[in-house]
């Protein structure tokens, strides 16, 4: 079994934890958080540290699973490789480019497997979505948001993300990640714009965004992402693809709220519309929600770490989704448009 060590006990840290508890290919040794947490009575039993160094000493896993807020992941990445453990580290990679190049060259001299938590390509849906779309081919227009209407709770998180991560970074890389995935061209160039719609956050950050990138072979994408009690309801999910060839599109299942974490990957329907023929619609019934996608991460994980599966064009996506986002943040600091390195 694979000993894992679950590092950052938010949302997300939780149910990867919840993943590894459940899946017989892993023995969850323990869990970090820096402050005192309620953990479900699934997890109650697991020892708690508050150090992650004294826990990786002590513990020696081979795994690490990183959710931690975003500006710590290379850190922690890092240290967890060069200690001998594979990675799991939820997105965004890292908060820099360098960053992300750095701990992608760790896992290359250790030899040690990493994984980000892109968790839309365990999804099959959006997999199909992917698959349907190149079918079109291209060159393509990406339509994409996750708009969230953000109260009580979920906006305290949000501010708390806020304090790193802009919303275009945060969840733009899962679907920069979509586009690139598609089109699989270089992109070349993004144009941002934001606005800081809230005194409840910091002066120099934002929490509405909207970018766009265009790729060498004529590929536009659009992506927008507004968190907050201001936002609106009416139109936060938009997943479309458009081609010459025709366009393909995700339906949400209707009645989940745009801040409810079961929203931000749920699709219960695909319609595919080919350039002068019907729509046609494929049901997905059984597509999993947000547990069942990360206990599909994690199964993954353990096939890369058991079968010795290349996870390195896996890495190169992750860091390009990355240096896009920050592009657009850039940009929308800036006013400008980004060029973006070949």
């Amino acid at each position: 079994m694979i000993r894992v060590l679950v590092v950052g006990l938010g949302q997300m840290g939780q149910s990867h934890a919840l993943a590894y508890a459940a899946d017989p290919a892993y023995h969850l040794v323990g869990l970090v958080n820096r402050s005192p947490v309620a953990l479900p009575d699934a997890l109650a039993h697991i020892e708690l540290e508050h150090d992650f160094e004294t826990a990786l000493a002590r513990l020696n896993p081979d795994m690490v699973a990183i959710a931690t807020y975003s500006d710590s992941h290379a850190a922690l990445a890092v240290k967890s490789m060069q200690a001998g453990a594979h990675v799991f580290v939820e997105k965004p990679l890292a908060t820099t480019v360098a960053d992300c190049e750095r701990v992608a060259q760790v896992a290359m001299e250790t030899d040690r497997k990493l994984m980000v938590g892109h968790i839309l390509r365990h999804h099959p849906t959006w997999q199909a979505l992917i698959a349907e779309a190149r079918a079109l081919h291209g060159p393509y227009v990406f339509r994409l948001n996750l708009n969230q209407r953000s109260t009580g709770p979920a906006w305290d998180i949000h501010k708390a993300l806020m304090q790193s991560t802009p919303p275009i970074v945060d969840c733009g890389v899962h679907y920069v990640d979509v586009m690139c995935q598609i089109t699989d061209a270089a992109p070349v160039e993004v144009r941002g714009m934001g606005l800081r719609l809230s005194d409840e956050i910091a002066p120099e950050m934002y929490n509405y965004g909207h970018f766009q990138v265009i790729f060498d072979d004529g590929s536009c994408g659009w992506y927008e992402a507004g968190w907050g009690p201001m936002m609106s309801e009416t139109a936060h999910f938009v997943k479309d693809v458009v081609s010459p060839g025709g366009a393909v599109s995700l339906r949400a299942p209707q009645g989940i709220g745009s801040a409810d974490v079961e929203g931000h990957t749920a699709a219960d329907q695909l319609i595919v519309a080919p350039t002068g023929q019907g729509e046609v619609k494929r049901n997905f019934p059984d597509s999993p929600g947000h547990q069942g996608l990360c206990d599909r991460q994690a199964a993954a994980m353990a096939r890369a770490i058991d079968q010795g599966d290349d996870l390195s064009r896996h890495v190169e996506d992750a860091v390009r989704s990355v240096a896009i986002c920050l592009a657009a943040d850039e940009s929308v600091r800036s006013g400008a448009p980004v060029r973006l390195k070949p």
